[in-house]
C-alpha cells in the first residue's frame, strides 16, 4: 500500500472520511486505496465515488452491525479524477493508483500489447476486480439509407471513429467478423458528434460509436433527423465474442432512443482493474465489500448506471485475468468453476 497525505486522499471529494466519518485515533492503521476514474462530468467519476464510499471503513467508524460502514476495516478509498481508461492503466502500472476503471478492450490491449498498445511493453501486472457495466456498440444509420445489417454497409459512407481510438480498432474487428474491410466502405474517421453532424446533413450514411445508452448526440439525431440502429448479432457476433474476451453480447432496448426500435449488439465493459502488486487478502476484502448488500443499496440509489452493476455479470467480458483475491471471492460465490 501507499501511505499518502490526507490532502491526496481526498482527491475527488469522495471516500468515507470526506463524507464526515469520525477521524482515526492515533496509532490506528489506515490503508489508502485510490480508484482512478474519469472526468468529473462523466460516468466513471460518480460511480467511483459510490464504490469508494461503500468499501471504506476507516478507524473510528461505526460497525456494519450498528448501521455503520460495511467496508474493509481500516480502508480509506478515494475516487480520483483522471483522463479515463488509458490514464488509469498507466497509473495502475506505475503504482500511482492502486486501482482504476477502464474499458475491457483497452485493458486487453494493454495486457497483450496489441491494438492501441501495439509496439509498447505489455502491462502484465494488470488484473480485474469486477466487470461493472456494459458500454454498447451503436451502429447508427440514417433513416432511409437502406442499411439493415452490417453487410449492407458495403459501398456506404461510414465513420469508424477517430484515428487512435479504441472504437476504430473494434469497428475494424466487427467489420471483419462479417467479411468486410475498410476498403468495402467509404470510410471516414470522425468523433461521434462530428459523425452525427454529417449524418444530419446527409453527408454520411452511418457511424460507429461506443457508449452507455442513451448517448446525447444519438438521442438528438433520433428526435430531429430520424435514425435506425443496425443490429450486430447472429453467429458472426457470437464468434466475435468467443474470439475476443473483451467483447460481450449486449442489447440496446426499445425506447433507449425516441421512436427507435432496440437491437441486439455487442459491448465492451467498464471494468474495475488493479495490479498483481496489491495483496490477495486486500483485494478479496474489497471485492466482498463491493458485493455487500449495503453497497447494493448505494449503487441502486446513487446513479442510473449503478443499477447495472450486478454480481452475476461480475466475471464476464473482462479481457484480462482476475486478481487472485477477486477470483477467490467469485469461486466461493459459485460464479467460477
Amino acid at each position: 500500500m501507499v501511505a499518502i497525505g490526507r490532502r491526496g486522499a481526498m482527491l475527488g471529494g469522495f471516500g468515507t472520511l470526506a463524507l464526515g466519518a469520525a477521524a482515526p485515533a492515533a496509532g490506528q492503521d489506515i490503508t489508502f486505496f485510490r480508484i482512478g476514474t474519469g472526468g468529473t462530468a462523466g460516468t466513471y467519476f460518480p460511480i467511483g465515488g459510490l464504490i469508494a464510499n461503500a468499501i471504506s471503513n476507516p478507524p473510528g467508524s461505526r460497525p456494519c452491525s450498528e448501521g455503520g460502514s460495511c467496508g474493509v476495516p481500516g480502508l480509506v478509498a478515494t475516487a480520483v479524477a483522471s483522463n479515463g481508461s488509458v490514464a488509469n492503466v498507466q497509473g495502475i502500472n506505475s503504482g500511482s493508483m492502486q486501482s482504476g476503471f477502464t474499458q475491457s478492450d483497452v485493458a486487453y490491449w494493454a495486457f497483450n500489447a496489441t491494438g492501441i498498445y501495439e509496439g509498447r511493453p505489455k502491462v502484465e501486472a494488470l488484473r480485474a476486480i469486477a466487470n461493472l457495466y456494459p458500454e454498447s456498440f451503436h451502429l447508427v444509420a440514417r433513416k432511409g439509407s437502406g442499411i439493415k445489417s452490417i453487410r449492407d454497409l458495403k459501398g456506404k459512407r461510414l465513420s469508424l471513429d477517430e484515428p487512435g481510438s479504441g472504437t476504430l480498432v473494434d469497428a475494424r474487428l466487427i467489420l471483419a467478423a462479417y467479411g468486410l474491410t475498410e476498403k468495402d466502405v467509404k470510410a471516414e474517421y470522425l468523433k461521434a458528434q462530428q459523425a452525427a453532424d454529417k449524418l444530419k446533413e446527409g453527408a454520411l450514411d452511418a457511424f460507429f460509436s461506443v457508449s452507455g445508452w442513451p448517448l446525447g448526440a444519438i438521442a438528438e439525431l433520433a428526435s430531429t433527423t430520424g435514425i435506425e440502429l443496425v443490429p450486430i448479432d447472429g453467429p458472426e457476433a457470437e464468434a466475435l465474442v468467443k474470439q475476443y474476451s473483451f467483447f460481450a453480447l449486449n442489447e440496446i432496448p426499445d425506447g433507449a432512443y425516441k421512436g427507435v426500435p432496440g437491437v441486439k449488439t455487442v459491448s465492451v465493459n467498464a471494468i474495475w482493474a488493479t495490479s498483481t502488486k496489491q495483496p490477495e487478502q486486500l483485494i478479496y476484502d474489497i471485492t466482498a465489500a463491493l458485493w455487500n448488500p449495503s453497497t447494493r443499496k448505494l449503487l441502486d440509489s446513487g446513479h442510473s448506471k449503478g443499477r447495472m452493476i450486478q454480481l452475476d455479470q461480475a466475471t464476464q467480458g473482462l479481457g484480462i485475468p482476475l486478481h487472485p483475491g477477486a477470483e477467490k471471492f467469485y469461486r466461493e460465490k459459485g460464479l467460477l468453476k
